[in-house]
Protein backbone atom coordinates (compact mmCIF):
# COMPACT_ATOMS: atom_id res chain seq x y z
CA UNK A 1 0.00 0.00 0.00
CA UNK A 2 1.26 3.38 -1.08
CA UNK A 3 2.43 5.76 2.11
CA UNK A 4 1.95 9.72 0.76
CA UNK A 5 5.01 11.12 1.95
CA UNK A 6 3.98 14.05 4.24
CA UNK A 7 6.62 16.02 6.66
CA UNK A 8 4.41 14.86 9.58
CA UNK A 9 5.67 11.64 9.41
CA UNK A 10 8.73 12.99 10.94
CA UNK A 11 7.84 14.03 13.84
CA UNK A 12 5.35 10.99 14.38
CA UNK A 13 8.27 9.07 13.79
CA UNK A 14 10.60 10.77 16.64
CA UNK A 15 7.91 10.38 19.09
CA UNK A 16 7.57 6.57 18.57
CA UNK A 17 11.42 6.03 18.93
CA UNK A 18 12.65 8.82 20.84
CA UNK A 19 9.66 10.07 22.80
CA UNK A 20 11.21 10.50 26.00
CA UNK A 21 14.58 12.53 24.30
CA UNK A 22 14.66 16.00 24.95
CA UNK A 23 14.24 17.66 21.52
CA UNK A 24 13.86 21.13 21.48
CA UNK A 25 15.83 23.30 24.17
CA UNK A 26 15.53 27.25 24.22
CA UNK A 27 17.45 29.31 27.02
CA UNK A 28 15.45 28.06 30.41
CA UNK A 29 12.72 26.44 28.49
CA UNK A 30 13.43 22.55 27.29
CA UNK A 31 10.99 19.77 26.18
CA UNK A 32 10.86 16.07 25.23
CA UNK A 33 9.86 14.88 21.14
CA UNK A 34 6.57 13.70 23.25
CA UNK A 35 5.88 17.08 24.91
CA UNK A 36 6.47 18.66 21.33
CA UNK A 37 3.70 16.47 20.10
CA UNK A 38 1.31 17.38 22.78
CA UNK A 39 1.87 21.57 21.99
CA UNK A 40 1.85 20.66 18.55
CA UNK A 41 -2.05 18.85 18.93
CA UNK A 42 -3.20 21.85 20.90
CA UNK A 43 -1.86 24.12 18.26
CA UNK A 44 -3.70 22.14 15.48
CA UNK A 45 -7.09 22.11 17.52
CA UNK A 46 -6.26 25.71 17.97
CA UNK A 47 -6.20 26.32 14.41
CA UNK A 48 -9.32 24.63 13.71
CA UNK A 49 -11.26 25.99 16.00
CA UNK A 50 -10.53 29.41 14.13
CA UNK A 51 -11.96 27.53 11.22
CA UNK A 52 -8.53 27.05 9.56
CA UNK A 53 -8.61 24.20 7.09
CA UNK A 54 -7.00 22.40 4.16
CA UNK A 55 -4.96 24.57 1.76
CA UNK A 56 -5.35 28.03 4.05
CA UNK A 57 -2.11 29.90 4.50
CA UNK A 58 -0.56 30.55 7.88
CA UNK A 59 2.18 33.06 8.19
CA UNK A 60 5.01 32.88 11.14
CA UNK A 61 6.72 35.71 11.77
CA UNK A 62 8.92 34.72 14.87
CA UNK A 63 12.81 33.85 15.63
CA UNK A 64 14.38 30.61 15.83
CA UNK A 65 11.98 29.51 18.72
CA UNK A 66 10.04 26.34 20.30
CA UNK A 67 6.54 28.33 19.06
CA UNK A 68 8.26 28.62 15.39
CA UNK A 69 9.16 24.85 15.18
CA UNK A 70 5.81 23.68 16.74
CA UNK A 71 3.98 25.79 14.02
CA UNK A 72 5.49 23.61 11.17
CA UNK A 73 3.90 20.56 12.14
CA UNK A 74 0.79 22.46 14.14
CA UNK A 75 -0.23 24.08 10.81
CA UNK A 76 0.69 20.53 8.48
CA UNK A 77 -1.84 18.96 10.60
CA UNK A 78 -4.62 20.72 9.80
CA UNK A 79 -3.76 20.56 6.13
CA UNK A 80 -2.91 24.15 6.38
CA UNK A 81 0.12 25.81 4.27
CA UNK A 82 3.20 27.55 6.36
CA UNK A 83 4.21 30.70 5.25
CA UNK A 84 7.25 31.71 7.56
CA UNK A 85 8.65 35.37 7.09
CA UNK A 86 11.57 36.79 7.07
CA UNK A 87 12.16 38.74 10.10
CA UNK A 88 14.35 41.44 8.22
CA UNK A 89 12.01 43.25 5.81
CA UNK A 90 9.90 46.38 6.11
CA UNK A 91 6.49 46.84 7.39
CA UNK A 92 5.82 47.04 3.35
CA UNK A 93 7.11 44.17 2.55
CA UNK A 94 5.01 42.24 5.40
CA UNK A 95 2.00 44.17 3.94
CA UNK A 96 2.81 42.73 0.45
CA UNK A 97 3.46 39.07 1.32
CA UNK A 98 0.38 38.51 3.68
CA UNK A 99 -1.91 39.83 1.47
CA UNK A 100 -0.26 38.18 -1.36
CA UNK A 101 -0.37 34.68 0.15
CA UNK A 102 -4.12 35.52 1.60
CA UNK A 103 -2.77 34.37 4.84
CA UNK A 104 -5.56 34.40 6.93
CA UNK A 105 -3.81 33.96 10.52
CA UNK A 106 -0.62 35.92 11.88
CA UNK A 107 1.46 34.47 14.48
CA UNK A 108 4.05 36.72 15.56
CA UNK A 109 6.71 36.68 18.22
CA UNK A 110 6.41 39.67 20.77
CA UNK A 111 9.56 41.49 19.67
CA UNK A 112 8.58 41.85 16.01
CA UNK A 113 4.81 42.93 16.29
CA UNK A 114 6.24 46.90 15.96
CA UNK A 115 7.02 45.54 12.70
CA UNK A 116 3.45 44.64 12.12
CA UNK A 117 1.21 47.01 13.68
CA UNK A 118 1.91 50.37 11.20
CA UNK A 119 -0.19 47.78 8.27
CA UNK A 120 -2.40 46.07 10.31
CA UNK A 121 -5.19 48.20 9.11
CA UNK A 122 -4.01 47.60 5.75
CA UNK A 123 -4.25 43.83 6.14
CA UNK A 124 -6.99 42.32 3.52
CA UNK A 125 -7.14 38.39 4.54
CA UNK A 126 -5.73 38.15 7.75
CA UNK A 127 -8.40 38.16 10.29
CA UNK A 128 -6.45 37.08 13.84
CA UNK A 129 -3.37 37.96 14.93
CA UNK A 130 -1.50 35.51 17.87
CA UNK A 131 1.43 36.86 19.41
CA UNK A 132 4.36 34.71 21.37
CA UNK A 133 5.41 35.98 24.38
CA UNK A 134 4.39 37.63 27.76
CA UNK A 135 3.26 40.89 26.60
CA UNK A 136 -0.25 41.57 25.61
CA UNK A 137 -1.28 43.82 22.51
CA UNK A 138 -4.79 45.40 21.87
CA UNK A 139 -7.12 42.89 19.92
CA UNK A 140 -4.36 40.03 19.87
CA UNK A 141 -4.51 36.84 20.91
CA UNK A 142 -1.81 35.97 23.74
CA UNK A 143 -0.46 32.13 22.44
CA UNK A 144 0.39 30.38 25.83
CA UNK A 145 -3.66 31.20 27.11
CA UNK A 146 -4.82 30.25 23.70
CA UNK A 147 -2.52 27.20 23.10
CA UNK A 148 -3.08 25.76 26.86
CA UNK A 149 -6.80 26.08 25.93
CA UNK A 150 -7.22 23.34 24.12
CA UNK A 151 -6.55 19.46 24.64
CA UNK A 152 -3.45 17.92 24.00
CA UNK A 153 -4.85 14.09 22.46
CA UNK A 154 -3.97 12.85 19.00
CA UNK A 155 -5.86 15.48 16.34
CA UNK A 156 -7.48 13.62 13.80
CA UNK A 157 -5.74 14.93 10.44
CA UNK A 158 -7.24 16.01 7.16
CA UNK A 159 -6.54 13.46 4.43
CA UNK A 160 -3.90 15.31 2.02
CA UNK A 161 -2.26 14.32 -1.25
CA UNK A 162 2.03 14.04 -1.10
CA UNK A 163 1.65 16.46 -3.79
CA UNK A 164 -0.20 19.17 -1.77
CA UNK A 165 1.55 22.66 -1.05
CA UNK A 166 3.12 22.51 2.50
CA UNK A 167 5.61 25.33 2.28
CA UNK A 168 5.11 29.02 0.95
CA UNK A 169 8.57 30.36 0.92
CA UNK A 170 8.66 34.40 -0.09
CA UNK A 171 12.18 34.98 -1.96
CA UNK A 172 13.73 38.45 -1.23
CA UNK A 173 12.63 40.77 -4.15
CA UNK A 174 15.81 42.86 -5.46
CA UNK A 175 13.29 44.75 -8.10
CA UNK A 176 9.98 44.19 -8.19
CA UNK A 177 8.09 42.55 -4.97
CA UNK A 178 9.21 38.58 -3.29
CA UNK A 179 8.08 35.68 -5.06
CA UNK A 180 5.85 33.02 -3.20
CA UNK A 181 7.73 29.21 -3.82
CA UNK A 182 5.51 26.46 -3.33
CA UNK A 183 6.98 23.17 -2.14
CA UNK A 184 4.55 20.23 -1.73
CA UNK A 185 5.15 17.74 0.60
CA UNK A 186 7.11 15.53 -1.17
CA UNK A 187 9.35 17.71 -2.35
CA UNK A 188 10.14 18.56 1.05
CA UNK A 189 10.15 14.93 2.47
CA UNK A 190 12.28 13.55 -0.57
CA UNK A 191 15.00 16.41 0.26
CA UNK A 192 15.20 15.52 3.53
CA UNK A 193 16.11 12.10 2.80
CA UNK A 194 18.32 13.49 0.42
CA UNK A 195 20.47 16.20 2.58
CA UNK A 196 20.23 13.75 5.70
CA UNK A 197 22.57 11.38 3.77
CA UNK A 198 24.72 13.57 2.63
CA UNK A 199 25.50 15.16 5.98
CA UNK A 200 25.43 11.76 7.92
CA UNK A 201 22.66 13.08 10.39
CA UNK A 202 21.84 10.85 13.25
CA UNK A 203 20.16 10.13 16.63
CA UNK A 204 23.68 10.69 18.17
CA UNK A 205 23.57 14.56 16.84
CA UNK A 206 22.64 17.87 18.36
CA UNK A 207 21.83 20.61 16.07
CA UNK A 208 22.62 24.16 17.02
CA UNK A 209 19.68 26.28 14.61
CA UNK A 210 21.84 29.40 13.85
CA UNK A 211 20.26 29.56 10.56
CA UNK A 212 16.58 31.28 10.68
CA UNK A 213 14.30 28.51 10.68
CA UNK A 214 12.22 31.14 7.97
CA UNK A 215 14.87 30.64 5.77
CA UNK A 216 13.37 27.49 3.50
CA UNK A 217 12.84 26.51 6.37
CA UNK A 218 16.37 26.48 7.88
CA UNK A 219 17.36 24.42 5.09
CA UNK A 220 15.08 21.79 5.97
CA UNK A 221 16.32 21.14 9.38
CA UNK A 222 12.95 21.06 11.77
CA UNK A 223 12.46 18.25 8.63
CA UNK A 224 15.01 16.05 8.97
CA UNK A 225 16.38 16.55 12.64
CA UNK A 226 13.46 15.68 13.89
CA UNK A 227 13.14 12.92 11.43
CA UNK A 228 15.95 11.17 13.47
CA UNK A 229 15.46 11.70 16.62
CA UNK A 230 18.13 14.65 16.93
CA UNK A 231 18.30 17.29 19.45
CA UNK A 232 17.69 20.73 18.65
CA UNK A 233 19.11 23.98 20.49
CA UNK A 234 17.30 27.48 19.32
CA UNK A 235 19.80 30.55 18.58
CA UNK A 236 17.24 33.80 18.47
CA UNK A 237 20.23 36.44 17.81
CA UNK A 238 23.45 35.53 15.87
CA UNK A 239 26.12 36.75 18.36
CA UNK A 240 29.37 34.69 18.63
CA UNK A 241 29.79 34.69 22.08
CA UNK A 242 26.14 33.46 22.54
CA UNK A 243 26.82 30.77 20.00
CA UNK A 244 29.79 29.31 21.42
CA UNK A 245 28.61 29.14 24.93
CA UNK A 246 25.48 26.75 23.47
CA UNK A 247 28.10 25.14 21.28
CA UNK A 248 29.96 24.29 24.73
CA UNK A 249 26.91 24.03 26.60
CA UNK A 250 25.22 21.53 24.81
CA UNK A 251 27.96 19.14 22.96
CA UNK A 252 26.53 20.62 19.77
CA UNK A 253 27.89 18.48 16.87
CA UNK A 254 26.43 19.76 13.68
CA UNK A 255 25.47 23.79 12.64
CA UNK A 256 24.31 25.38 8.82
CA UNK A 257 24.91 28.70 8.92
CA UNK A 258 26.13 31.51 6.41
CA UNK A 259 29.64 32.44 5.60
CA UNK A 260 29.57 35.83 7.09
CA UNK A 261 28.32 33.88 10.55
CA UNK A 262 31.43 31.17 10.55
CA UNK A 263 33.83 34.18 9.61
CA UNK A 264 32.02 36.02 13.07
CA UNK A 265 33.02 32.76 14.97
CA UNK A 266 36.37 32.59 13.30
CA UNK A 267 37.16 36.06 14.40
CA UNK A 268 35.78 35.49 18.15
CA UNK A 269 37.70 32.26 18.47
CA UNK A 270 41.32 34.16 17.25
CA UNK A 271 40.52 36.52 19.87
CA UNK A 272 39.27 34.51 22.99
CA UNK A 273 40.05 31.23 22.03
CA UNK A 274 36.93 28.90 23.77
CA UNK A 275 37.17 25.38 23.77
CA UNK A 276 34.69 23.41 21.75
CA UNK A 277 36.20 19.50 22.84
CA UNK A 278 33.37 17.56 20.31
CA UNK A 279 33.69 17.07 17.08
CA UNK A 280 31.50 19.48 15.23
CA UNK A 281 30.60 20.00 11.43
CA UNK A 282 29.80 23.26 10.14
CA UNK A 283 27.39 22.93 7.09
CA UNK A 284 28.35 26.35 4.71
CA UNK A 285 25.70 27.23 1.82
CA UNK A 286 26.35 30.84 -0.24
CA UNK A 287 29.66 32.45 -1.59
CA UNK A 288 32.48 30.29 -2.52
CA UNK A 289 34.79 30.85 0.61
CA UNK A 290 38.65 31.05 -0.49
CA UNK A 291 40.91 27.64 0.51
CA UNK A 292 42.28 29.85 3.27
CA UNK A 293 39.12 30.25 4.95
CA UNK A 294 38.61 26.72 4.97
CA UNK A 295 41.49 25.81 6.38
CA UNK A 296 41.34 28.12 9.50
CA UNK A 297 37.70 26.21 10.00
CA UNK A 298 39.75 23.05 10.13
CA UNK A 299 43.17 23.33 11.35
CA UNK A 300 42.34 26.35 13.66
CA UNK A 301 38.92 25.30 15.27
CA UNK A 302 39.12 21.30 14.36
CA UNK A 303 35.47 21.40 12.99
CA UNK A 304 34.81 19.68 9.75
CA UNK A 305 33.76 21.85 6.95
CA UNK A 306 31.02 21.27 4.93
CA UNK A 307 29.93 23.31 1.88
CA UNK A 308 26.62 23.28 0.39
CA UNK A 309 24.57 24.49 -2.30
CA UNK A 310 20.89 25.62 -3.23
CA UNK A 311 18.43 27.64 -3.32
CA UNK A 312 14.58 28.55 -1.98
CA UNK A 313 12.96 27.01 -5.40
CA UNK A 314 14.66 23.44 -4.62
CA UNK A 315 13.75 22.78 -1.16
CA UNK A 316 16.47 23.87 -1.01
CA UNK A 317 19.93 21.90 -1.17
CA UNK A 318 21.35 20.06 -4.41
CA UNK A 319 24.70 19.80 -4.01
CA UNK A 320 27.22 19.27 -1.11
CA UNK A 321 31.24 19.29 -1.43
CA UNK A 322 33.10 17.08 0.67
CA UNK A 323 36.14 14.66 -0.48
CA UNK A 324 34.93 11.73 -2.16
CA UNK A 325 36.47 8.47 -1.06
CA UNK A 326 38.87 7.67 -4.01
CA UNK A 327 40.27 11.01 -3.88
CA UNK A 328 41.33 11.06 -0.13
CA UNK A 329 45.58 10.67 -1.16
CA UNK A 330 45.23 14.34 -2.24
CA UNK A 331 47.57 16.83 -0.79
CA UNK A 332 45.48 18.92 2.52
CA UNK A 333 45.69 21.94 0.07
CA UNK A 334 44.11 20.67 -2.55
CA UNK A 335 41.54 18.67 -0.14
CA UNK A 336 40.51 22.64 0.84
CA UNK A 337 40.09 23.86 -2.45
CA UNK A 338 37.81 20.96 -3.51
CA UNK A 339 35.88 21.80 0.17
CA UNK A 340 35.22 25.80 -0.86
CA UNK A 341 33.49 24.55 -3.87
CA UNK A 342 29.42 24.20 -4.09
CA UNK A 343 30.57 20.24 -4.97
CA UNK A 344 28.64 17.66 -6.58
CA UNK A 345 25.03 16.53 -7.23
CA UNK A 346 23.51 14.99 -4.23
CA UNK A 347 20.90 11.61 -4.27
CA UNK A 348 18.00 12.12 -6.06
CA UNK A 349 19.06 15.65 -8.70
CA UNK A 350 20.19 16.06 -11.41
CA UNK A 351 22.30 18.66 -12.04
CA UNK A 352 24.23 20.22 -15.22
CA UNK A 353 25.85 23.26 -16.11
CA UNK A 354 25.62 24.53 -19.44
CA UNK A 355 26.16 27.18 -21.97
CA UNK A 356 23.58 29.31 -23.43
CA UNK A 357 22.85 26.83 -26.13
CA UNK A 358 22.32 24.46 -23.14
CA UNK A 359 25.11 22.07 -23.88
CA UNK A 360 26.95 21.05 -20.89
CA UNK A 361 30.44 23.04 -20.62
CA UNK A 362 34.06 21.58 -20.69
CA UNK A 363 35.12 19.87 -17.37
CA UNK A 364 38.46 22.12 -17.07
CA UNK A 365 37.79 24.42 -14.33
CA UNK A 366 37.73 27.15 -17.04
CA UNK A 367 34.56 27.23 -18.76
CA UNK A 368 31.78 29.12 -17.63
CA UNK A 369 27.97 28.08 -17.82
CA UNK A 370 24.96 28.36 -16.10
CA UNK A 371 23.61 25.73 -13.52
CA UNK A 372 20.19 23.58 -14.13
CA UNK A 373 18.59 21.04 -12.27
CA UNK A 374 15.94 18.22 -11.98
CA UNK A 375 15.20 16.91 -8.83
CA UNK A 376 12.75 15.85 -6.82
CA UNK A 377 13.01 19.44 -4.37
CA UNK A 378 11.90 21.54 -7.40
CA UNK A 379 9.45 23.56 -6.11
CA UNK A 380 5.66 23.51 -7.49
CA UNK A 381 6.52 27.07 -9.34
CA UNK A 382 5.14 30.46 -8.04
CA UNK A 383 2.15 31.53 -6.53
CA UNK A 384 0.03 33.37 -8.53
CA UNK A 385 3.06 34.36 -10.89
CA UNK A 386 2.76 31.59 -14.02
CA UNK A 387 5.30 34.05 -15.80
CA UNK A 388 8.03 33.99 -13.52
CA UNK A 389 7.23 30.28 -13.29
CA UNK A 390 8.22 29.78 -17.20
CA UNK A 391 10.90 31.83 -17.26
CA UNK A 392 12.29 29.83 -14.24
CA UNK A 393 11.71 25.87 -15.06
CA UNK A 394 12.19 25.24 -19.00
CA UNK A 395 12.04 21.67 -20.34
CA UNK A 396 11.45 20.04 -17.08
CA UNK A 397 15.35 21.74 -15.62
CA UNK A 398 15.51 24.87 -13.52
CA UNK A 399 17.83 27.68 -14.00
CA UNK A 400 19.20 28.51 -11.25
CA UNK A 401 20.78 31.95 -12.89
CA UNK A 402 24.00 31.05 -11.04
CA UNK A 403 27.30 30.83 -12.91
CA UNK A 404 29.52 27.93 -12.26
CA UNK A 405 32.63 25.77 -13.87
CA UNK A 406 32.94 22.28 -13.38
CA UNK A 407 36.65 20.70 -12.82
CA UNK A 408 38.19 17.62 -13.94
CA UNK A 409 36.55 15.23 -11.10
CA UNK A 410 33.58 16.85 -11.20
CA UNK A 411 33.16 19.49 -8.55
CA UNK A 412 30.98 22.43 -9.78
CA UNK A 413 32.37 25.72 -8.06
CA UNK A 414 29.89 28.78 -8.57
CA UNK A 415 31.49 31.42 -9.93
CA UNK A 416 28.92 34.11 -9.59
CA UNK A 417 25.40 35.18 -9.87
CA UNK A 418 24.34 35.52 -13.50
CA UNK A 419 23.25 39.24 -12.91
CA UNK A 420 26.37 39.54 -10.99
CA UNK A 421 29.06 38.90 -13.02
CA UNK A 422 30.68 42.10 -13.74
CA UNK A 423 31.27 42.93 -17.92
CA UNK A 424 34.26 45.17 -17.55
CA UNK A 425 35.26 46.24 -21.71
CA UNK A 426 33.72 42.99 -23.19
CA UNK A 427 35.42 40.75 -20.19
CA UNK A 428 34.00 38.62 -17.55
CA UNK A 429 34.91 38.76 -14.30
CA UNK A 430 33.77 36.98 -11.11
CA UNK A 431 32.81 39.11 -7.94
CA UNK A 432 33.42 36.21 -6.25
CA UNK A 433 37.29 35.55 -7.39
CA UNK A 434 37.70 39.10 -6.56
CA UNK A 435 36.40 38.78 -3.27
CA UNK A 436 38.34 35.15 -2.45
CA UNK A 437 41.67 37.20 -3.51
CA UNK A 438 40.65 40.36 -0.71
CA UNK A 439 40.08 37.82 1.91
CA UNK A 440 43.44 36.88 1.85
CA UNK A 441 44.70 40.38 3.14
CA UNK A 442 45.39 40.18 6.57
CA UNK A 443 43.27 43.48 7.21
CA UNK A 444 40.17 42.39 5.30
CA UNK A 445 37.53 41.22 7.73
CA UNK A 446 34.72 41.25 5.04
CA UNK A 447 34.59 42.57 1.43
CA UNK A 448 31.49 42.71 -1.29
CA UNK A 449 32.78 43.34 -4.94
CA UNK A 450 29.90 44.68 -7.17
CA UNK A 451 30.35 46.27 -10.99
CA UNK A 452 30.08 50.25 -11.00
CA UNK A 453 29.42 52.44 -14.16
CA UNK A 454 32.49 53.71 -16.11
CA UNK A 455 32.73 55.35 -19.28
CA UNK A 456 35.36 53.65 -21.00
CA UNK A 457 34.59 49.86 -20.13
CA UNK A 458 30.93 49.94 -19.23
CA UNK A 459 31.71 48.69 -15.73
CA UNK A 460 34.27 47.70 -13.89
CA UNK A 461 34.84 45.92 -10.36
CA UNK A 462 34.43 48.07 -7.22
CA UNK A 463 35.25 46.60 -3.73
CA UNK A 464 33.16 47.99 -0.16
CA UNK A 465 35.61 46.46 2.35
CA UNK A 466 34.73 46.54 6.50
CA UNK A 467 38.87 46.36 8.24
CA UNK A 468 39.60 43.97 11.05
CA UNK A 469 39.64 45.38 14.38
CA UNK A 470 43.02 46.10 15.35
CA UNK A 471 44.33 46.63 11.34
CA UNK A 472 44.87 49.42 8.95
CA UNK A 473 45.22 49.37 5.21
CA UNK A 474 44.52 51.98 2.11
CA UNK A 475 42.70 51.75 -0.77
CA UNK A 476 45.74 52.03 -3.19
CA UNK A 477 47.54 49.03 -1.19
CA UNK A 478 44.31 46.88 -1.38
CA UNK A 479 44.29 47.59 -5.26
CA UNK A 480 47.70 47.03 -5.39
CA UNK A 481 47.43 43.52 -3.49
CA UNK A 482 45.20 42.35 -6.19
CA UNK A 483 46.67 43.29 -8.38
CA UNK A 484 49.45 41.65 -8.50
CA UNK A 485 47.64 38.47 -7.95
CA UNK A 486 44.87 38.50 -10.52
CA UNK A 487 44.77 39.63 -13.81
CA UNK A 488 44.67 43.49 -13.78
CA UNK A 489 41.26 43.93 -14.99
CA UNK A 490 39.98 41.79 -12.51
CA UNK A 491 41.17 44.01 -9.88
CA UNK A 492 39.16 46.94 -7.82
CA UNK A 493 39.09 50.20 -9.68
CA UNK A 494 38.01 51.57 -6.63
CA UNK A 495 37.83 50.84 -3.14
CA UNK A 496 35.60 52.13 -0.47
CA UNK A 497 35.33 51.45 3.38
CA UNK A 498 32.56 50.85 5.27
CA UNK A 499 31.74 50.41 9.49
CA UNK A 500 30.05 46.82 8.32
CA UNK A 501 27.94 45.45 5.01
CA UNK A 502 24.33 44.85 4.92
CA UNK A 503 22.83 41.20 5.54
CA UNK A 504 20.24 39.26 5.42
CA UNK A 505 18.62 37.30 8.34
CA UNK A 506 20.60 34.98 7.51
CA UNK A 507 23.74 36.79 7.18
CA UNK A 508 24.30 36.58 3.64
CA UNK A 509 25.43 39.98 2.42
CA UNK A 510 23.21 41.80 0.28
CA UNK A 511 24.64 43.42 -2.70
CA UNK A 512 21.94 44.84 -4.32
CA UNK A 513 21.63 47.32 -1.35
CA UNK A 514 25.24 48.24 -1.77
CA UNK A 515 24.72 48.95 -5.80
CA UNK A 516 21.85 51.09 -5.36
CA UNK A 517 24.22 54.63 -4.39
CA UNK A 518 26.73 53.27 -7.35
CA UNK A 519 23.30 52.68 -9.65
CA UNK A 520 20.88 55.53 -9.03
CA UNK A 521 18.23 52.59 -9.11
CA UNK A 522 18.84 52.04 -12.48
CA UNK A 523 17.84 48.64 -13.82
CA UNK A 524 21.46 46.76 -14.17
CA UNK A 525 21.11 46.17 -10.10
CA UNK A 526 19.20 43.42 -10.55
CA UNK A 527 21.08 40.57 -8.14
Amino acid sequence: MHVPLLVTDFLDRAVRLYGEKLAIIEDSRSFTYAQMAARVNQLSNGLKALSIKKGDKVAYLAPNTVEMFEGFYGVYQVGAIMTPLNTRLKPEDYLFILNHSESKILFVDEDLYSLIEPIRRKLETVKTIIVHGKTVIEDCISYDAWLGSFPSYPFEREKIEETAIASLLYTSGTTGNPKGVMISHRSNYLHSLSTMHHLRISDQDTLLHILPMFHANGWGSPFYYTANGATQVMVKKIEPETIFQKLAEYGVTIAHMAPTVLNMLLEYYDKYSPSIEQKLRVVIAGSAPPPAFVRRVEENLGWEFIQVYGMTELSPLITASYVRSHYDDISKEEQYRLKAKAGFEMIGTRVKVVDEKGVEIEKDGKAIGEIITRTNGVMEGYWKNEQATMETIKDGWLYTGDMATVDEKGYIDIVDRKKDVIISGGENISSIEVESMLYEHKAVLEAAVIAIPHEKWGEVPHAVVVIREGYETTEEELIEFTRARLAHFKAPKSISFVEELPKTASGKIQKVQIRKQFWNESERFVN
